[in-house]
């Protein structure tokens, strides 16, 4: 499925993914700072989901019965760990390379997860809607955040749950994640990320509130370099943060 809504899509954006594909699950490649992360993102993740679906993360398959719409799903390391949660995954990306990428490992897992070459738009006016829509470190990429935003609302059923992490804006962040990933780490490509597209978490909410989400959490992911690790904070939102918010019950 190819897009053809391209109202958030940046070009320019979808280039520096696409010439990184290959390396998706490589954890020293150009990825490593998400592998590094993603074991915050996904205990995150996974709490919110049980939190608000009522589910018991002990038991087996505890996201069966919910569907899954992971945007920007990349080579698919939020997608994979969903689906071994039960869930039906669907995982889009706007970066036609990521797409088979995606569905080789996932293959190679035992997995079936469907993954699409596609937009939140496309997906939005086709109808299809999910239970929860996981919108990790892409808003920062898309030219108009509001308009995205919408089109993620539009994915959701009443009273779903969507996700969204993102980089806030400030000197810190871009000591961190421009200076220190980019230039002095070498973890990313230089001019991967523009800190000008970074938001703010009291710009978020409102972005959220808006496109008509109601925001119900918002933790920071802080790295330590001592231990080389991330954890979740309640206070420190200064880089990398991320969101929960519902969708209001129709009526």
């Amino acid at each position: 499925m190819s897009a053809t809504h391209d109202t958030t899509i940046d070009p320019a954006e979808v280039a520096k993914f696409e010439a990184m594909a290959a390396e998706w699950w490589d954890p020293n490649g150009k990825f490593k700072p998400l592998h590094m992360l993603n074991p915050t993102r996904l205990d995150y993740i996974i709490d919110q989901i049980c939190t608000e679906f009522g589910r018991d993360p002990k038991m087996d398959k505890p996201f069966a019965g919910l569907r899954i719409f992971d945007i920007g799903c990349g080579g698919g390391l939020l997608s994979e760990p969903m689906a071994r949660l039960g869930a039906t995954v669907v995982g889009a990306d706007a970066a036609e390379r990521n797409i088979p990428v995606a569905q080789v490992h996932a293959k190679q897992s035992g997995l079936t997860i469907d993954y699409r070459h596609t937009t939140a738009e496309d997906v939005a006016a086709t109808g299809e809607q999910f239970d929860v829509v996981l919108n990790m470190e892409v808003v920062e990429h898309v030219p108009d955040p509001l308009t995205y935003l919408t089109a993620c609302q539009r994915l959701l059923k009443p009273g779903g749950l969507m996700v969204c992490s993102t980089l806030n804006r400030n000197p810190q962040s871009y000591l961190m994640a421009i200076i220190g990933a980019e230039h002095v780490m070498r973890w990313l490509p230089k001019g991967t990320h523009d800190w000008q597209k970074f938001i703010t978490p009291d710009e978020l909410f409102e972005l959220l509130r808006k496109a008509g989400m109601e925001p119900v959490d918002r933790k920071g992911f802080v790295f330590n370099p001592i231990s080389w690790s991330w954890a979740l904070s309640d206070r420190d939102l200064s880089v990398n943060y991320v969101t929960a918010s519902t969708k209001p019950d129709a009526g």
